[in-house]
C-alpha cells in the first residue's frame, strides 16, 4: 500500500483505492491528520469494503516525496521513546505500531510510548 500511495501521488493521481482492513485505516488517519493526504475515506466496491485515498499537493507538488520501510517481516525493528529522532528535519514522520495504536513519532512522544518502526515519510 505504501509504495502504491508513493506512486500514485508522484504521477499526480487524484484518488487510489486500497482493500479495507483496520490496520490500513489506521495508517491512513495518521497520514490525515499529519497533511501528507487529504482525506480517507471507507466505501464499498462491488459488496467489498474498501479504502479510497484523496491525495494532497502543494503548489502542484506532491506532499509525499518517498516512503522507506523500516520493520519488515524478517526483521522487526522496535523504538523506544528516547530513540525517537526527528526525521528529515521534522519534515517527514516516522510511524509507529504501539500499544496505544499506530502513531506518529510526535504523538508517541506526548504519549511516552515506543514500539514497532513501520515506515518513514516524507
Amino acid at each position: 500500500m505504501l509504495i502504491a500511495i508513493k506512486n500514485a501521488s508522484a504521477a499526480k493521481k487524484e484518488t487510489a483505492a486500497f482493500p479495507y482492513s483496520k490496520v490500513k485505516h489506521s495508517i491512513l488517519e495518521c497520514l490525515e491528520k499529519q497533511g501528507f493526504i487529504k482525506q480517507v475515506s471507507k466505501k464499498s466496491q462491488k459488496g467489498f469494503p474498501i479504502l479510497e485515498v484523496l491525495f494532497s499537493y502543494e503548489n502542484n507538488m506532491p506532499r509525499i516525496h518517498d516512503v522507506k520501510r523500516i520493520s519488515k517481516s524478517s526483521t522487526r525493528i522496535y523504538k523506544s521513546v528516547k530513540e525517537l529522532r526527528p526525521i528529515k528535519q521534522g519534515r517527514g514522520a516516522l510511524v509507529l505500531s504501539t500499544p496505544k495504536g499506530i502513531l506518529i513519532d510526535k504523538e508517541a512522544k506526548k504519549e511516552h510510548v515506543g514500539g514497532e518502526a513501520l515506515f518513514e515519510i516524507w
